[in-house]
């Protein structure tokens, strides 16, 4: 799920005070280290909206499956008139996939989305009266739903403990020494670890948003981080700078090949000087 930036801070008001300069002592463990980052999150945005307008649970869900792969503003672009044909699953599980097909076609994958939204709503009238349900082992059994997804709607709609970890969140885990991030499932357990399960939800939204305004994955300057000027490792914002990238990458070897029009007229000179 990918979104326009938030609306940044009105100029009139004043801005949030600088975290980073604070004097206190770095935290060295991953603990501390959250609680000081929940603390700036909490600064910098004290309250966050869900990005993706809907208006019960199994709009949320269509328009969390229409997210992948596509801004949050372009999905809020479609889902009107979407929802005005097929308002909930008893209504959309009439429709086939290529009638669903128009009315998605500008959000990406539009081809597999509408087939997933097709049998997700077919589903939820078979096994659920056309009810979500409030479980995430049934969500992920319906087709397009994953475990990311899942979370998004156990998280937003039912307000249930959920860390739903994307693209954003698996990034900056790793820029804030909070995990390896290795996987998406190491990324969430490291974070489930190490904040309070009634801020899952929250915090979420709020490292999303953060990311997007404060910390990019590309040109992103860590010294003018609030968070990644004192949480980044210097190793990797030495490599983050030099490289522009969201992680660093080794730059591939250069070969050790010659090509024949150069490696031959050498030869030939060292034949002639024996």
């Amino acid at each position: 799920m990918t979104s326009a930036p938030p609306h940044s801070p009105d100029a009139g008001q004043p801005q949030p005070r600088d975290p980073s300069s604070d004097a206190s002592p770095v935290p060295r463990d991953r603990t501390g280290r959250a609680a000081r980052i929940m603390e700036i999150l909490d600064r910098y945005f004290p309250t966050v909206d869900i990005p993706l307008d809907h208006g019960d649970p199994f709009q949320l869900l269509v328009a969390v499956i229409l997210s992948a792969q596509c801004t949050d503003a372009r999905v809020n672009l479609v889902t009107p008139a979407l929802f005005a044909r097929a308002p909930d699953a008893k209504t959309m599980a009439k429709l086939t996939a290529a009638q669903i097909m128009p009315y998605i076609q500008t959000c990406g994958l539009a081809p597999g989305k509408s087939k997933a939204l097709a049998g997700m709503s077919r589903l939820l009238v078979e096994r659920y009266a056309g009810d979500v349900p409030a479980s995430m082992t049934a969500l992920e059994e319906l087709p397009g739903v994953g475990h990311k997804t899942a979370s998004v709607v156990m998280a937003q709609a039912f307000h249930e403990p959920a860390f739903p970890v994307d693209t954003h969140i698996h990034r900056l885990a790793g820029r804030w020494q909070l995990s390896r991030a290795g996987s998406v499932e190491e990324v969430e357990r490291d974070l489930k670890t190490v904040f309070p399960r009634e801020r899952w939800s929250t915090l979420h939204l709020q490292i999303i948003y953060f990311g997007r305004q404060y910390c990019p994955a590309r040109g992103h300057v860590p010294a003018q981080c609030p968070i990644c000027s004192w949480a980044m490792s210097k190793a990797r914002a030495a490599a983050e700078q030099r490289q522009g990238l969201s992680k660093p990458v080794r730059p591939a070897a250069p070969s050790r090949k010659r090509s024949a029009a150069v490696t031959a007229p050498v030869r030939a000179a060292r034949q002639r000087g024996r």
